[in-house]
């Protein structure tokens, strides 16, 4: 079973997932065969494509590396592609209703009379067999964020969560009402002067794109805008209806 061979498909996702690895964390193709305790010769060779990984390999590269680098196997069609147990189980019909680009509102950091906005993507990764979410039309396009989406049937509640080497950020969403919105919370860091970060969280709200017609307005959203109150009404639900309480100790 360990000398499985993989299949050509497969072969070329694990090598992909390799090179990436390899470039996040910064390692020499040596350095992570020696931690595998594979040749290099083995490993480059099944990058290249020359000679295709065996299971026994792959095993190894993914204890080295401390996650997995497969896909789930799939007995059907690749629409039931499930979940890793981490982010919830869930099977790809199930959360389908979730994909869409989402026009993302929340208090501005800097200003906090003023408004944020940017798009949120939400998207199924068939490489990783989950879904996942990508940000765009960020003025601060240096932080905009991307991450995997965990649904767990559990708390019914729908979480984005950015791990960039221990490094964590996390919203917190309701599930759509009926108007596709999710309400919830956003808790991330801010940057200061210099360098300083300080944790901070607010409100957050997530709109279907669709749901706001051509009206849609990124970036900082100023009192005067006119786009301003409708977002602010939004946004305001959030604590109002309350989809999330924010509490704090009385003195």
């Amino acid at each position: 079973m360990t000398d499985e061979l993989l299949s050509a498909d497969e072969n070329r996702s694990i090598s992909a997932a390799i090179r990436e690895e390899l470039a996040k964390l910064r390692l020499t193709r040596q350095h992570l065969a020696d931690k595998a305790k594979i040749s290099l010769s083995t490993l480059e060779k099944g990058l290249a494509g020359q000679r295709p990984f065996t299971l026994a390999t792959v095993v190894r590269l993914e204890e080295a590396l401390g996650h997995s680098l497969r896909k789930p196997r799939m007995s059907f069609h690749q629409d039931m592609a499930v979940a890793p147990d981490a982010l919830g189980n869930y099977a790809r019909p199930a959360v389908k209703w979730l994909e869409g680009r989402y026009v993302t509102i929340r208090a501005s950091f800097s200003n906090p009379a003023s408004l944020y906005t940017y798009m949120t993507e939400i998207h199924w990764d068939s490489t990783l067999s989950h879904l996942a979410y990508r940000e765009s039309e960020r003025i601060d396009a240096d932080f905009k964020h991307d991450g995997a989406v965990s649904v767990p049937h559990q708390s019914g509640y729908i979480y984005l969560v950015t791990n960039r080497h221990g490094q964590y950020r996390l919203a917190i969403l309701s599930r759509p009402t009926i108007a596709g919105e999710m309400y919830g919370l956003l808790t991330t860091l801010q940057l200061g002067r210099g360098s300083q970060l300080t944790p901070v969280s607010t409100p957050i709200v997530l709109v279907p794109i669709q749901a706001l017609g051509e009206d849609v307005a990124f970036g900082r959203i100023d009192a005067s805008m006119a786009a301003h109150a409708r977002y602010l009404a939004l946004l305001r639900r959030a604590v109002d209806d309350p989809f999330v309480l924010m509490v704090q100790a009385e003195v």
